[in-house]
């Protein structure tokens, strides 16, 4: 036969019955040289059609203790207490990434065996994590890892594997801890690890909408002021969020984890495109167009042309830094300009009256200016029953 790629069963047995014909040919001969091609077509097929399967990883620890003469009580140290290692033999209990990091390392199991993948190996813990501080509980109460129906307690065991594939399409970094790498205005408060969590969870989100490219230079305080005037109108927070998407600007709304202490966030994604993420932490209009706007400042001040990747917010701390100062007031320019404010003196003779019609003949929600006094003054029982009325988590269904 002329030797060919083998594609079947057929062409298979044929290979195999002209393989046995030439078993006697000799070195140098055009039969030899015919043997050991069809010998190499073969394995491929082999290879290919019927792969050997990899050894059940429970079965290569028990062939590994063997050879070794070990005892279950030899594995603690390898995968974390005599019944830990009593449910891996019986089956019952899945290896974490770390034991199979540990069984790789200090018994010689091969990675691929562990892991079930030809050709696979077990990457390296990321250094400065500490897997136990994510909070799971919230992630699992919360359903934010679909696809893991485990229970808390695996899930804290095997954090590392579940988390690195959760964030795995966000790319390399979205699991080192906030506090680590970003810009948190916080007041030392934060739970970083949180804010890492909640920071994947909006960035996956973001993933999933489908936006046209952004321009770099597009946030302008006149873009600003154009966005604010959608909040005259009563389902201004919706538009607002339809405005930044048609422009390639991601806004996601999700609530904040425990000891996060987080308004909101202006994250880079991992294309360049800019996400802001609220948490609506305070139910209040004049505290959502106020985030949102800052939010906006660091995309506007720090994230076009420079290298600043995210920024996490508790706007309720005071003592900032450079970045924040400058954040809070491009925002508060945004909102109301300097000169129209200063010329209506709205905070020396503050009434609801003169509130409404200051905003009404600026075309913005009276929340803003209202909000603007309370702050001003220190005074936050002003308009107080006014802004209680104006909610904003009904917009996203969210109690």
């Amino acid at each position: 036969m002329k030797p060919k790629v083998i594609k079947n069963e057929e062409e298979y047995e044929i290979a195999l019955e002209r393989i046995n014909e030439l078993m006697d040919a000799e070195p140098g001969t055009d039969e030899f040289d015919e043997l050991e091609l069809l010998a190499m077509l073969v394995d491929t097929y082999e290879n290919e059609a019927h792969p050997i399967d990899l050894p059940d990883p429970v079965e290569a620890i028990l062939f590994r203790m063997d050879q070794a003469g070990l005892k279950q009580k030899d594995l603690v140290p390898h995968i974390g207490s005599r019944s830990k290692v009593s449910e891996v033999l019986s089956g019952k209990r899945t290896l974490s990434l770390a034991m199979m990091r540990n069984l790789h390392r200090e018994l010689g199991i091969p990675a691929e065996v562990l892991l079930q993948e030809s050709g696979a190996q077990i990457v390296s813990p990321l250094e400065g994590v500490d897997w136990k501080r994510f909070p799971m509980k919230d992630l699992i109460g919360r359903n934010w890892l679909e696809g893991f129906q485990i229970g808390l307690s695996e899930a804290k065991e095997r954090a590392e594997e579940i988390l690195s594939a959760w964030a795995a399409p966000l790319g390399e970094g979205a699991l080192e801890p906030a506090l680590l790498r970003q810009h948190v205005r916080s007041g030392g408060n934060a739970n970083g690890y949180a804010l890492t969590a909640w920071k994947i969870r909006v960035s996956l989100l973001a993933l999933e909408q489908n936006l046209p490219d952004y321009k770099a230079g597009t946030v302008t305080q006149d873009f600003v002021r154009d966005l604010v005037r959608l909040s005259y109108l009563d389902d201004g927070p919706l538009l607002a969020q339809e405005y930044l998407q048609k422009k390639g600007i991601h806004f996601i709304v999700e609530k904040h984890l425990p000891h996060t202490h987080l308004d909101g966030a202006a994250i880079r994604m991992p294309d360049g495109s800019p996400l802001v993420a609220l948490s609506l932490r305070y139910d209040r209009l004049d505290n959502f167009w106020f985030t949102l706007c800052h939010e906006l400042a660091h995309v506007a001040l720090h994230f076009d042309g420079k290298e600043s990747e995210a920024f996490f917010d508790d706007l309720d701390q005071h003592d900032v830094d450079a970045f924040e100062g400058e954040a809070d007031q491009w925002a508060t320019e945004s909102l109301i300009p300097t000169e129209d404010w200063d010329a209506a003196e709205l905070s020396q003779n503050p009434t609801a009256d003169r509130v409404l019609a200051f905003a009404e003949a600026h075309r913005i929600s009276p929340t803003i200016p209202a909000g603007r006094i309370r702050k001003e003054t220190g005074n936050y029982k002003l308009f107080g029953r006014f802004i209680a009325r104006q909610k904003v988590r009904p917009f996203w269904g969210i109690a």
